[in-house]
């Protein structure tokens, strides 16, 4: 464990030193003289803290250069045409944004020698399926940070980057030229997204349709300014992005329909696994998620080889392999760090606290309380730092909507695959009732919540070494519990041996 966690954390605090930076190559050849000595003293080390040491400042080194090699300047030929009208011919390659009166498509184009992503940001009726080959025009811009009403700088710049996306084209006309290829199979994804989203849009009015929509593909599209400020002002607002939690209710719905035969638990788990993939790539495949399919399929792979699962080093191991794949997640992504904090209380507080409240006589309310407590708890300094919300009703907010949220996922699908099959008509509104029934539910909760005038308190803009203090606070603390209790159980154990 040791070694594996010098080697998550070198990695990442590499690439959050070099995010911090503007231009580090000089510091880059600092790292990489530290890293060669780094390495000739592990091999000589004889005490086993030196070489974890030693191991975490070579990968620190090796996380560093990555982020350096994926910073690439912008072309050239490109920035002389910033502030100009364009046209670029390209390929759409991701759904769009959709927003209340516009859509962000991602396409990609040829310019300046390269093939380039921008983000085309056009009227909603111009939405473009995934896979078409298009003509796009609009005023080429470089996407800058900006500043929110508490102070807080978000870096979009970096938020696109992360997509590889580079410039944004304002005020775009989308142009069709040719239909995606037959045997693309984004552009497939993409139709049955698109027939998914219909058939939820058929079957159920606003904003229950959106709703079920973010529940069991995630986004946020149409449910309008007041609802989305009451899920954020409720602390709720993790349902409606595709987490570690939807990722793992499939999961375990799949594995419930093919059964837990010993004999076809190689089968069942390809089975699982494929569909999850699938589950994932129709929803967007968000860093949230892919960090929980990654997690999955080892998870499937110890039930199939009947192997032992440790979660915590799993989840260390998918944080290194996802930041070496995309440095940027680190520091420019919040779904992903928040998503990895959540399931790291999950991981390790959980256990703790459902220890720690025995006194919950039910076995179901002391677990979900304990859940709760776990996640909110370790997602708080990022929340605070990221939203500057600190929500009062967060706790039992989600223990009202928790217990419902698989239902709710399992009838919004059956609502959307009934607006599929049926469209408008009695039989599609028949079944999703139940969907209307627990989304009414979902957003009760959150309006009501959101309307009490202690709900939330707005912090102001903070230094995020506050956060840093926060997390190494919680980690001593956690350590020393654990300490105490190791302790206390060697002692009663010594003294029923001397008793005996």
């Amino acid at each position: 464990m040791g070694i594996l966690l010098a080697i998550s954390s070198g990695v990442a605090s590499g690439i959050f030193i070099r995010s911090l930076l503007v231009s580090g190559w000089l510091w880059g050849i600092a790292f990489a003289v530290a890293s060669v000595a780094a390495l000739i003293v592990y091999r000589q080390a004889r005490l086993p803290a030196a070489r974890v040491l030693m191991l975490f400042l070579a990968c620190a080194t090796l996380g560093y250069m990555r982020f350096a090699v994926a910073d690439t300047p912008l072309p050239k030929p490109l920035v002389a045409q910033v502030s100009t009208r364009v046209t670029y011919r390209g390929v759409i390659v991701g759904p769009p944004d959709l927003r209340d009166s516009s859509a962000r498509t991602p396409v990609t184009v040829r310019a300046g020698g390269r093939m380039i992503t921008m983000l085309a940001v056009t009227p909603r009726s111009e939405a473009v399926s995934v896979g078409t080959r298009v003509s796009v025009s609009g005023t080429l811009h470089v996407p800058g940070a900006f500043s929110s009403d508490g102070g807080r700088i978000f870096r979009y710049d970096r938020y696109l980057q992360k997509d590889g996306v580079r410039f944004i084209l304002d005020y775009a006309r989308v142009k069709p030229i040719a239909p995606a290829p037959w045997y693309s199979i984004p552009a497939f994804l993409d139709r049955v997204r698109q027939a998914y989203a219909r058939g939820i849009e058929r079957a159920l009015p606003e904003p229950y349709a959106s709703l079920a929509h973010g529940l069991t593909l995630g986004g946020k599209s149409g449910l309008g300014t007041e609802l989305k400020n009451a899920f954020a002002r409720t602390g709720i607002v993790q349902i409606i992005v595709l987490s570690g939690y939807h990722v793992m209710l499939v999961a375990t719905a799949v594995l419930a329909l093919l059964g837990n035969a010993h004999a076809r638990r190689t089968r069942n788990a390809v089975i699982a696994g494929c569909t999850l993939t699938v589950f994932v790539l129709l929803a967007g495949a968000g860093s949230a998620a892919v960090r929980a399919l990654i997690m999955a399929i080892f998870a499937l792979f110890a039930r199939a080889t009947a192997r032992s699962y440790a979660a915590g080093r799993i989840l260390i191991t998918a944080v290194a392999l996802m930041l070496l794949w995309n440095p940027f997640l680190l520091v420019f992504d919040p779904g992903f760090s928040l998503s990895v904090a959540a399931t790291g209380g999950l991981i390790w507080l959980a256990p703790r606290f459902s220890r720690a409240f025995r006194f919950i006589p039910t076995e179901y309310l002391r677990d979900a309380f304990s859940v709760t407590l776990a996640a909110q708890l370790a997602v708080l300094p990022l929340l605070l730092y990221f939203m500057g919300t600190l929500s009062f009703v967060a706790i039992p907010a989600n223990l009202l909507i928790m217990p419902v949220l698989p239902f709710a996922m399992a009838t919004s699908a059956l609502a959307g695959i009934a607006g599929m099959l049926f469209g408008l008509g009695h039989v599609a509104s028949l079944v999703a009732f139940p969907a209307y029934a627990s989304t009414g539910f979902i957003v009760r909760v959150a309006r009501e919540s959101a309307s009490l005038r202690w709900a939330a308190l707005s912090v102001p803009a903070f230094p995020f070494a506050f956060v840093i203090a926060a997390y190494a606070l919680l980690i001593y603390i956690y350590f020393a519990a654990s300490a105490k209790r190791f302790s206390t159980t060697l002692q009663l154990r010594l003294s029923k041996n001397t008793s005996t």
